[in-house]
């Protein structure tokens, strides 16, 4: 069993250009100021980007790590909620039900950062059926997910920033628990940004500790 190391590892992913979706090249930005961010506090960080991410790399690594952060296009499917996923390399995905069978240990954060990970349906008898839910029942122990899509220009600062939160006073240490300050903290800087749109900050929200 994969065992999870001292130092706090962070497994970035990153698709930009997923089959058949608009192509997303602020994802690569995100994942570079990320990696900024973890390299200024020595925080090991793993990223898998483009064809690299594929589901099998991308779940065996996500065993390894203690944190995980996505940066690609998410769907909802209403019909089928277990089959809503994360676009990955070409036309894999990540589905819900793929991550919910996953079953890890204890984890820590895991930030969804692409459109819809915590959309629900009102016409289902559980509204909480969707990525976020089922990242948190994988184990992780808190999640940063989306309600409706998001700004693919934005969004890499509202990373960034989280980041920067959580690392501030870490000495090499990643405390996920204070992940729904760290976005508190995020959202507010791009609250105070002229022209910046309530709808481009309101999608994001915190689930778990």
């Amino acid at each position: 069993m994969p065992t999870i190391p001292e130092v706090p590892q962070l497994l970035t992913v990153a698709q930009s250009s997923a089959a058949g979706q608009a192509y997303l090249p602020g994802t690569l930005k995100e994942l570079k100021l990320i990696e900024d961010q973890a390299k200024k506090h020595s925080i090991k960080i793993v990223s898998l980007n483009g064809s690299d991410a594929t589901v099998l790399r991308v779940k065996e690594e996500m065993k390894n790590a203690d944190l995980v952060h996505f940066a690609c296009h998410g769907v909802q499917d209403r019909k089928n909620p277990t089959k809503s996923a994360l676009l990955l390399s070409g036309s894999s995905r990540l589905t819900l039900s793929e991550i919910i069978e996953m079953k890890m240990p204890s984890k820590g954060l895991a930030f969804l950062s692409a459109c819809q990970t915590a959309t629900g349906d009102e016409k289902l008898s559980d509204e909480a059926v969707h990525l976020a839910a089922g990242m948190l029942s994988a184990g992780y122990r808190g999640v940063l997910a989306t309600m409706w899509s998001i700004s693919d220009v934005q969004t890499p600062q509202v990373a960034s920033d989280v980041y920067a939160y959580l690392l501030k006073d870490s000495d090499g240490k990643f405390d996920s628990a204070g992940a729904a300050e760290a976005l508190h903290y995020a959202v507010k800087n791009l609250q105070e940004k002229a022209g910046v749109s309530f709808l481009v900050w309101v999608p994001f929200i915190h689930m778990g500790l």
